[in-house]
């Protein structure tokens, strides 16, 4: 009967040590406040990650990051092996069947086809592993956020509240499911048209980058009970900044193994980009001037 309270202690300790540990980071960069204030560069989406990766590396945040960790460690495998041994079906299923006087193009179209194949089991990892690692990324964003501005805002940990957040998060998957599939739905059909499907890869890219922005500077946001549609007018305010962020990450995810770390890193720099581009004070200015 005592342990819960043990692990609560456990947690709610590892997380002060984190916030200690966190202070010379802090200091270094002088105050968060004033420098939130200026723009992030088009290209900030490098740095934010590489910041975001020193949070999570922290031993204060571990239990946030290994449990879900090796929950997708787990999922991975099992997506590689199965995708293994069906790759070069899909790829044949897909590859145009050209006359034989053009079968000399068979060796320039045959990469892009693989590529659209590994951007579509990336794609179904992805979402796969956030849904499931959802309420641990929620949770871990609150946390990475206290340690940025030094100033804790949110409740105190408890499991409670950890399993209170399973609804919302996992509702907010749904939403972001719900933005995807759509749009995966007709770049997957237009995959299958001759001559069109060439384009495929290249539209697969640049959605991926978009939607790579919307996963994880979406963590901060929701947990600061922004709706969906408020979200997305902010990441657009914000496009080439947002790109910056998405691009790298889904370079970063396309990693295999790497990619595990790589997820709880891209949370807490999208925690990072929202506090510094004042995502918090940028909507409350907008639902201020609608009312």
């Amino acid at each position: 009967m005592q342990s819960p309270r043990l692990i609560d202690r456990f947690v709610t300790a590892d997380v002060a040590a984190f916030a200690q540990e966190a202070k010379p980071v802090r200091s270094a960069r002088s105050s968060l406040c004033s420098e939130s204030s200026m723009p992030a560069p088009v290209l900030s989406g490098p740095q934010y990650l590489r910041e975001g990766l020193k949070l999570v590396l922290s031993p204060g945040l571990r239990l946030f990051v290994l449990l879900p960790l090796a929950i997708n460690l787990v999922l991975f495998v099992g997506l590689i092996y199965f995708a293994g041994h069906q790759f070069s079906l899909w790829v044949d299923h897909l590859m145009p069947t050209l006359p034989s006087w053009l079968s000399f193009l068979n060796y320039l179209i045959w990469p892009l086809f693989v590529v659209l194949v590994v951007l579509m089991v990336f794609f179904t990892f992805t979402m796969l592993a956030n849904i499931i690692a959802a309420p641990f990324n929620g949770f871990l964003s609150e946390k990475v956020e206290v340690v940025v501005r030094g100033t804790d805002d949110f409740p105190p940990f408890s499991w409670g509240e950890l399993i209170a957040m399973v609804p919302r998060t996992l509702a907010r998957e749904m939403r972001k499911l719900g933005y995807f599939l759509p749009r995966a739905i007709g770049l997957f059909i237009l995959s299958f048209i001759p001559v069109v499907n060439l384009i495929a890869a290249p539209l697969w890219l640049l959605f991926g980058v978009w939607m790579m922005a919307i996963q994880y500077i979406d963590y901060p946001a929701d947990n600061h009970k922004l709706g969906w549609n408020e979200m997305l007018a902010w990441l657009r305010q914000k496009r080439w900044q947002s790109i910056s962020f998405g691009g790298i990450v889904y370079l970063v995810l396309l990693v295999p193994v790497v990619n595990l770390l790589m997820m709880p890193a891209a949370v807490a720099g999208a925690t990072l980009f929202w506090v510094r581009e004042q995502g918090a004070e940028a909507m409350a200015g907008q639902r201020v001037t609608r009312s």
